[in-house]
């Protein structure tokens, strides 16, 4: 089965490009996913999870940047995955292609090339993967977009602005002179810092499975949408 899909993203082409390739950065954007560890030659292993009513579906797979061309912006991916009870599985080849657009957005074009094997070919009866996968592409793009923002630059505080001059140049000023005869207080005796109490990491947390039913319940939603959409013509 192949797809094609596009998505826009409000930042700059090179901003984008970073954040794609990168995919430990970018795995929290798709739901149910959730990287656990990568090879030295740049494989990641990871885990993929599906809530099918009391049942969860947890695929254990690899996906690996094939190649990558910073000059045109297109990158080949390698991904596939089995479900860890052996009941079938997944293999796809994923091009995404980075064009410039106007006012300083992204268009992404990704084409996926893939097959599945066991529960999930459920999913793929009547065009209903493609449904959902065109509702899991725009949560992603999203929170793909929401992390770009949080990793702009902030801009520099309000002392360029008033003119106000930092606390180490303060600090680095001249003391004001003493009066005459009269002798400087003796400095403070030094304090030694408190040592602080070695913090505790938190457990790490795989990834909340993403809900089987809620996904096939918004990707019928869309399709009524379209008829009605049709039908308004």
């Amino acid at each position: 089965m192949k797809l094609e899909q596009s998505f826009e993203v409000q930042a700059p082409i090179d901003a984008v490009w970073e954040a794609l390739i990168d995919l430990e950065r970018v795995a929290p954007c798709l739901p149910g996913a959730t990287i656990t560890g990568h090879d030295e030659d740049g494989t990641y292993h990871g885990e993929f999870k599906v809530k099918l009513g009391p049942t969860t579906a947890a695929y254990r797979g690899t996906v690996k940047i094939e190649q990558a061309d910073a000059a045109s912006h297109r990158a080949t991916m390698k991904a596939k995955g089995t479900d860890k009870r052996g009941q079938g599985g997944a293999n796809a080849t994923i091009v995404n292609t980075l064009s410039s657009g106007g006012g300083g957005t992204t268009r992404v074009e990704a084409v996926t090339d893939f097959t599945i094997t066991g529960r999930l070919a459920r999913f793929g009866r009547g065009g209903m993967i493609e449904d959902i996968s065109n509702r899991l592409m725009r949560d992603f793009s999203s929170c793909l977009q929401s992390r770009i923002g949080a990793a702009e630059p902030a801009p520099s505080g309000e002392q360029v602005a008033t003119g106000e001059a930092a606390p180490e140049e303060v600090a680095a000023a001249d003391p004001p002179p003493m009066a005459a005869g009269v002798q400087p207080p003796d400095p403070p005796a030094p304090v030694a810092p408190p040592v602080p109490a070695p913090a505790t990491p938190p457990p790490a947390a795989g990834a909340k499975p993403i809900s089987g039913f809620s996904l096939i319940f918004g990707a019928l939603l869309d399709r009524i949408k379209r008829l009605f959409g049709r039908g308004r013509r």
